[in-house]
């Protein structure tokens, strides 16, 4: 059954701007509608400005197809990434490419009015006469999607039923803001990478907390009440009984987190460690101590995914924020999930650092705004 006017028109520009659809024709196959209905809505694109032709392709036995593409200058997507010291603001084409970046400081325990007001300030600079077709934001804590607000976060008091969508997008006009957790951002922007609108993965957020998201076809999976993939407070055994956020003890973030990194270390008699990049930098230079500890880490995590593995049997594990980037910790998760799940379920898996890097996140928020984008309909 063919799909309502406004999601056919997204997909038309999501097509184009991927390089999957060039001219009308590939986009009425892609879609699987008739030709006259693909007309109307490419039409519409080019009348807002959205889409431009771009000169003509090979004929196939008629007319040569006019060449379809996404306008310089048909407007731009915002972005910001929020974390607890710093926000990534990024500027992106209406395909999600990203024209700029800029990284502000910001203090989450300020509040969200007064955090949004510097997040706002700065995206305001990046749009420079562009016409702003939607924004996308990520936050550090558990979001409630359909209302843009966040739900019974730990670490950022006076946020909670908080509207950060309606807020921002009283700021831009009524510009459409769409709003998810960070980790679910970084699986978005890290599967859009790599496998586009298919395949399977989970993306895991590593570093000073732990997060997760899992992708299904390209879409973000977030189960009945948007909890879907977050491994954070899954029980480890012999962890200890260190108190969590959550209420329980031996969570998965108290052992393997780079906070909890912080914290073992400072129990261990090292002085003077105040971050987890520290701690890597240690293990970085064969400190036993650091190192000891970033791979057990890295097998408690990778403990934690060798059920959601042999479960959802992704196609892809991949690793994100300052953890990721350390080779004890990546070894040691890769190990324990070959070691406890069926082979069935890691014979094609790959379990790799994330290519986009800090990147993952604003990407996936431009995907997700993109989703939801405003379109023009005949």
């Amino acid at each position: 059954m063919p799909s309502t006017a406004p999601d056919d028109t997204r997909r038309i520009l999501d097509l184009v701007a991927s390089g999957r659809a060039r001219s009308r024709s590939q986009l009425a196959d892609q879609l699987g509608v008739a030709a006259s209905t693909v007309g109307l809505r490419v039409q519409a694109l080019l009348d807002s400005g959205m889409l431009t032709e771009a000169g003509e392709g090979t004929s196939r036995g008629g007319r040569r197809p006019r060449i379809l593409r996404v306008a310089d200058d048909g407007g731009i997507v915002l972005t910001a990434d929020l974390g607890g010291g710093h926000a990534r603001i990024g500027r992106h084409g209406l395909s999600g490419a990203i024209q700029r970046v800029e990284t502000i400081p910001i203090d989450l325990t300020e509040g969200p009015e007064a955090t949004l007001a510097a997040v706002a300030d700065a995206m305001e600079r990046m749009v420079t006469g562009s016409a702003v077709r939607a924004i996308g934001i990520g936050l550090p804590g558990p979001v409630h999607v359909e209302t843009g607000s966040v739900d019974q976060p730990s670490r950022m008091p006076g946020w909670s039923g908080f509207r950060v969508g309606e807020h921002l997008s009283s700021r831009f006009g009524g510009t459409k803001v769409a709003v998810d957790n960070d980790a679910n951002l970084a699986a978005l922007g890290e599967h859009g990478a790599q496998f586009g609108t298919t395949g399977h993965s989970i993306t895991v957020k590593a570093g000073t907390a732990i997060g997760s998201g899992i992708v299904v076809d390209g879409v973000v999976h977030r189960g009945a009440s948007g909890a879907a993939g977050d491994i954070t407070h899954t029980r480890i055994d012999g962890s200890g009984d260190v108190p969590c956020s959550c209420g329980n003890t031996g969570c998965l973030e108290t052992v393997a987190s780079g906070a909890s990194l912080v914290r073992q270390m400072r129990e261990r008699g090292v002085e003077g460690i105040t971050g987890v990049d520290q701690v890597l930098a240690l293990a970085r230079d064969a400190d036993p101590v650091a190192t000891t500890l970033v791979r057990t880490a890295g097998t408690h995590l990778g403990q934690a995914l060798s059920g959601v593995v042999n479960f959802f049997n992704p196609h892809a594990v991949f690793l994100t924020g300052s953890m990721s980037a350390s080779e004890p910790f990546l070894a040691a998760v890769r190990s324990r999930v070959y070691e406890a799940c069926h082979p069935l379920a890691t014979q094609r898996l790959r379990i790799e650092a994330a290519g986009t890097g800090p990147d993952a996140i604003i990407l996936g928020a431009a995907r997700l705004a993109l989703g939801e984008l405003e379109v023009p309909t005949p």
